[in-house]
């Protein structure tokens, strides 16, 4: 099975579609209840908060799971993929631009392209959400860029 594809490859694009097993499994099971991995400790503290990975094969998206315990914000920064972040649990906002929103366990909001952004827990719990981006197909065209203040 071909990773990627060059001008070479052209040729090779079928006239149908085919189902393609991934090697990794399609299910992560229990994102939130192992210990944290290397990898998730490396990225929890460039990040300057708890980021779980969920490890699924795809090539377009990501999901990432967040944690901010009391008091805690991610560090300000931006990224050329879109986020479109759920929160799960807790209270807090996050500072898009200029702009301040605030949020609840059950709200959804969108980060666009290129925005500087940080996310701020305003309470005495824990705060977690799912983020969505689509850093996977800008890291497999090697364009994706991300950058902190």
């Amino acid at each position: 099975m071909i990773d990627h594809f060059s001008s070479k490859d052209f040729h090779s694009v079928p006239d149908q579609l085919e189902y393609k097993k991934p090697r990794k499994p399609l299910i992560h099971r229990q994102v939130r209840k192992f210990s944290v991995t290397r990898r998730e400790c490396a990225l929890g503290v460039r990040r300057g908060h708890l980021v779980r990975i969920v490890d699924v094969p795809s090539k377009l998206m990501s999901m990432t799971m967040g944690r901010l315990r009391k008091d805690e914000s991610t560090r300000k920064h931006r990224h050329n993929y879109e986020t479109i972040i759920y929160v799960l649990s807790g209270v807090g906002k996050s500072i898009i631009e200029e702009e301040e929103i605030h949020w609840k366990a059950g709200d959804a909001f969108y980060i666009p392209c290129w925005a500087w952004h940080q996310h701020i827990n305003l309470t005495d719990e824990e705060c977690w959400y799912i983020a969505c981006e689509n850093a996977p197909l800008l890291q497999n065209l090697g364009i994706a860029l991300r950058e902190e203040a």
